[in-house]
């Protein structure tokens, strides 16, 4: 009985272990940086001022509202990598 619960144990493990890997491993956000100001309504990609998640943005280009975009985009786009600005 010991034994056939240490192998529960250990193929629990390793299913976590993978799904952790695996669900990490397209997030590479290092490529990307928040720029701020460009978000459609409804797609912006974490929380801001009056809500907490992804895809609540209530209107576009909201200055306080950010998404991840390719690094050195964003200015390009109109957008600022600081909150409540937005590119001149």
């Amino acid at each position: 009985m010991k034994t056939k619960s240490i192998l529960m144990s250990t193929a629990i493990g390793a299913l976590l272990a993978f799904g952790t890997v695996t669900a990490h491993a397209g997030d590479d956000n290092s490529k990307k940086e928040k720029c701020f100001g460009v978000a459609a309504a409804g797609e912006n990609s974490c929380a801001a001022n009056g809500h907490s998640c992804q895809g609540q943005a209530k209107t576009s280009k909201d200055p306080n509202e950010w998404k991840y975009v390719d690094k050195d985009k964003c200015a390009t786009m109109g957008g600022s990598t600081t909150a409540g600005k937005t590119a001149s």
